[in-house]
């Protein structure tokens, strides 16, 4: 089983996380790690991102990728600050390449048959599937599928607690990203590991 696979298959739900303050990473990953959700994708969509990585990475229990990856600098960064596995918003040759390269999973963004194509020309069978709810649901991926009938799936993107299981009871969905698990602000440790644990419980 490739290592991307086996990070998708660790949890149902993987965090989308946006975190302004390096302050609040220990505290949210020990959370989610203690409520059984341990794959976490922190987004470089703030400036503290990498640190948030770094910090991390210092919790038991914790896989901890980079999400929003855009190009092969992005990629660079995000290796360096210790990231186990990367994600893309979408699939372009050289970031492609690049991860390819670096040997680490890679979780390109892919929202049409071109996108998967251009994945599968990389040697990619594992893509997230992206922006989920807006590039025509559930109903798009089961026709993307068809054809791309080795592929496997992490849908991002407008997932909700309450649509998450149709999602997930698809067989060529691994797991679903999800920003609901742990809300903006100042983290609330106890509702943070609550929220992970009934993530969890959504594919039992």
């Amino acid at each position: 089983m490739k290592l991307v696979e086996t990070i998708m298959r660790t949890a149902p739900v993987i965090p989308v996380l946006v975190i302004e303050d390096v302050a609040h990473a220990i505290p949210v990953a020990r959370a989610l790690v203690a409520g059984g959700l341990r794959v976490l994708e922190v987004t470089l969509r703030t400036a503290a991102a990498l640190d948030v990585i770094r910090a991390m990475k210092t919790v038991d229990g914790a896989i901890v990728g980079a999400g929003t990856v855009n190009n092969p600098d992005d990629l660079s960064r995000a290796i360096d600050a210790g990231s186990e596995f990367i994600v893309s918003p979408g699939l372009t040759k050289p970031l492609g390449k690049a991860a390819v390269a670096s040997g680490i999973p890679f979780l390109p963004g892919t929202a049409t048959a071109g996108d998967i194509m251009r994945g599968m020309d990389l040697g990619l069978t594992h893509f997230k599937f992206f922006p989920a709810s807006t590039s025509g649901g559930l109903p798009a991926l089961k026709a993307l599928a068809g054809p791309f009938h080795q592929c496997l799936f992490c849908p991002t993107g407008g997932i909700t607690v309450a649509t998450a299981p149709e999602w997930l009871a698809f067989d060529k969905v691994l797991c679903v990203g999800g920003s609901w698990v742990v809300p903006k602000g100042v983290p609330d440790e106890a509702a943070i590991e609550a929220a992970a644990r009934a993530a969890v419980a959504l594919r039992s």
